[in-house]
């Protein structure tokens, strides 16, 4: 199993949803978060010089999936939430050892 962190624009959540659903992925968790990289946040103007904002909004999905749904789930992802801009995000795969659903005790892949 992989986990899958998604980092992305606020407004591309809904499109990326979409994409994961369509793929039969049963489960994300979309967390509210605020953050910078290259762009170093966002400038604004306030009364006519431009002032550093600090962070930028952003979402960060976590997703757990199968191994052999990884390229599917990273290619919908990257399709729906690039736009060409600084700041479309990040997405990070990482090993999970295993998942264990609480209502029932499944545990591994059939508790996804």
């Amino acid at each position: 199993m992989l986990l899958i962190l998604a980092t992305i624009k606020p407004n591309k959540l809904e499109a990326v949803k979409a994409a994961l659903i369509k793929l039969g992925v049963m489960g994300c968790t979309a967390v509210e978060s605020k953050g910078f990289a290259r762009q170093l946040g966002h400038n604004e103007k306030y009364r006519g010089p431009k002032m550093q904002a600090g962070f930028v909004p952003k979402v960060q999905l976590q997703i757990v999936i199968k191994d052999s749904d990884k390229d599917a789930v990273v290619n919908a992802i990257v399709e729906c939430a690039r736009t060409g801009n600084v700041g479309d995000g990040k997405i990070f795969v990482i090993p999970v050892g295993d998942a264990i659903r609480v209502r029932t005790g499944e545990t591994g892949e059939s508790a996804l």
